[in-house]
């Protein structure tokens, strides 16, 4: 429950002042309720008797109607007044609890984010704080208003009747205490089961619409319909056992309501054949039990939904995966040899990566062993190799996005970790293999980028990456797309997504693999096309493609990187053909 109370906490926090008033006024409507049943069956029960006394004539009428009526307004607008400020504290913070939580994401690591599927992720998360919605309004503000509703009528009784009758009444409340409790601890796996399933009904039904084309044309639509059917019937089989034990709850509690209203009724009867109490002052008590089940009424259905916000809060305030950290070392790396970085000394401006090295838990070999690099400003450097054999991860540690074991990246001189990341952003960009698109237009996606790029400029990268021509027949950057970029190719998507990286300007820019699913004519104009536009910028490419390579001042083999450290210079575009 620790999680659920941190959510707690942070709703608290958005707006304590509004949450303040709105509990405030909770009690008041609800002791207002309770005034209002009590000083009605007063009113009737004293008319009653001095009716049958022959006193009916003397006695007054006005003030108690005047109390019942203005308990009946002041209820009204009390409730209208507390919904309306309890809701607009929630809805604060669970707008700002949406913002830490996604920022708590973003922490994690690049590795870790991009395991992440989008659909499912996003699912989740708002199916979350859709459940932490009730935390408050249907947990929290309900129980403390009921338990400062029960003391502050106890002691009431106790003051205006009997102190026995006050005693029956927090007896009641505790009887009922007893029975929200076990209603509470026995929804909590059942009611976890039925968010969990309904949280699964709603990504199974998101991911049929998004791809049921797809499931037609192969024939599994009729298949993944009956999923859904299923599922459907589980979330209801698991709604149908939580309302049972609702039903039984309330059957409990109106036992504990049958109960006080009898005790008090004998109790009362024997104060007032004893004298010591009146017969109309005996019946408030009764009244006042009869009016507490709407207290008791509002945290039953936070008490079945227990288990569901419970979940909720642990999956949203669990910390962001494991890997946001450096990891420790699998196995100790040899001590490096003196750097020789190939196309410069380690100083000056530019990209240096001076004694790189990363192993993967686990893993035999290491992914990178003493990678020593330097990309000059206008110099573009090609890195070659196997797939699988570490040029993508050494893209995501010259970005500053992943850490190495041991060595160093400088961007200009500095160490990436001396730069704060708006500065760091503003300086380095990268193209990673997978990028994102929004449904929007062409122009709303390339706006990403920043808003210093004017309407000129995102022609002038478009044109660079040969996707103006392709686009102006569509309405150029008013074009609109689907969701991800729906309604360009793949090698479209990737250009766009590559206009955007050259919109941030940056001094040095990092690119995996820009060229993939591209013709190699079209390639060669958009790799042209990066150069004309970003001049100064270095330039560091993961290459599979002869365009790539030919493309570079300098091919770095990440393969030619021995165990002792020493590294191949790497080779320049004249000599490769024969300059």
């Amino acid at each position: 429950m620790r999680p659920l109370a941190r959510v707690l906490r942070l709703i608290w926090s958005a707006a304590p002042g509004l949450m303040l008033r709105g509990a405030l006024l909770s009690v008041a409507v609800l002791l207002a309720g309770i005034m209002l049943l009590g000083l009605s069956g007063w009113f009737i029960t004293a008319t009653g008797l001095a009716g049958l006394a022959g006193v009916g004539i003397a006695f007054d009428v006005f003030r108690p109607s005047a109390g019942i009526r203005l308990l009946a307004l002041g209820r009204a607008a009390g409730r209208y007044g507390e919904r309306l400020l309890t809701h607009d504290a929630t809805l604060r913070a669970l707008a700002g609890l949406r913002v830490t939580l996604l920022r708590a994401r973003m922490r994690a690591d690049w590795e870790t984010l991009g395991r992440l599927r989008p659909g499912p992720a996003l699912t989740r998360l708002t199916a979350d704080i859709d459940a932490l919605d009730g935390a408050a309004l249907r947990l929290a503000l309900p129980v403390a208003a009921g338990l400062g509703v029960l003391l502050a009528t106890a002691a009431g009784l106790w003051w205006l009747t009997h102190w026995s009758l006050a005693l029956i009444i927090l007896a009641q409340g505790a009887a009922a205490a007893v029975v929200l409790a076990r209603l509470g601890r026995r929804s909590l796996a059942p009611s976890m089961r039925a968010e969990r399933r309904g949280q699964a009904l709603l990504r199974g039904t998101v991911a049929m619409l998004r791809g049921q084309v797809d499931m037609a044309v192969h024939g599994g639509l009729q298949a993944r319909l009956s999923l859904l059917l299923a599922r459907g019937r589980g979330l209801e089989r698991a709604a149908a056992r939580l309302e049972r034990m609702s039903e039984r709850a309330d059957a409990g509690l109106g036992v504990v309501t049958a109960v006080a209203v009898t005790l008090l009724l004998l109790r009362g009867g024997m104060l007032v054949e004893a004298g010591r109490l009146g017969a109309a002052a005996a019946a408030v008590p009764v009244f006042a039990a009869l009016a507490l089940q709407e207290a008791v009424a509002l945290i039953r259905p936070g008490m079945s939904g227990l288990g569901a916000m419970a979940d909720a809060a642990r999956r949203a305030m669990a910390p962001p995966e494991a890997g946001a950290e450096t990891p420790p070392d699998p196995a100790p790396f040899p001590a490096p040899a003196p750097a020789v970085i190939p196309g410069g000394g380690a100083q000056g401006a530019g990209l240096v990566l001076e004694r790189i090295a990363l192993a993967r838990p686990g893993a035999d070999l290491p992914v990178l062993e003493n990678v020593s690099l330097r990309v000059a400003p206008g110099e573009t450097v090609a890195l070659t190799g196997p797939s699988g054999g570490g040029k993508s991860t050494l893209l995501l540690i010259a970005a500053g996005v992943l850490a190495p074991q041991r060595g160093e990246v400088r961007i200009d001189g500095r160490p990436v970790a001396a730069w704060d990341e708006p500065a760091l952003r503003g300086r380095l960009a990268m193209l990673p293999q997978r990028s994102q698109l929004l449904a929007g237009t062409v122009a709303e996606n390339l706006a990403l980028a920043g808003g210093h790029a004017d309407a000129a400029e995102m022609e002038a990268v478009l044109e660079a990456v040969a996707l103006a021509p392709v686009l102006a027949p569509r309405g150029g950057m008013a074009a609109r797309l689907g969701e991800g970029g729906a309604g360009l190719s793949g090698g479209e998507t990737r250009r766009l997504a590559l206009a955007r990286v050259l919109l941030r300007r940056p001094s040095i820019l990092l690119l995996d693999e820009p060229t993939e699913g591209l013709d190699p004519a079209t390639a060669a104009r958009v790799l042209d096309g990066i150069r004309r536009i970003r001049p100064a910028a270095a330039i560091l490419c993961a290459a599979h493609r002869p365009e790539e390579k030919l493309w570079a001042d300098r091919v770095f083999p990440l393969s030619s990187c021995d165990k002792a450290g020493s590294l191949d210079s790497g080779q320049s575009a004249n000599s490769r053909n024969g300059a």
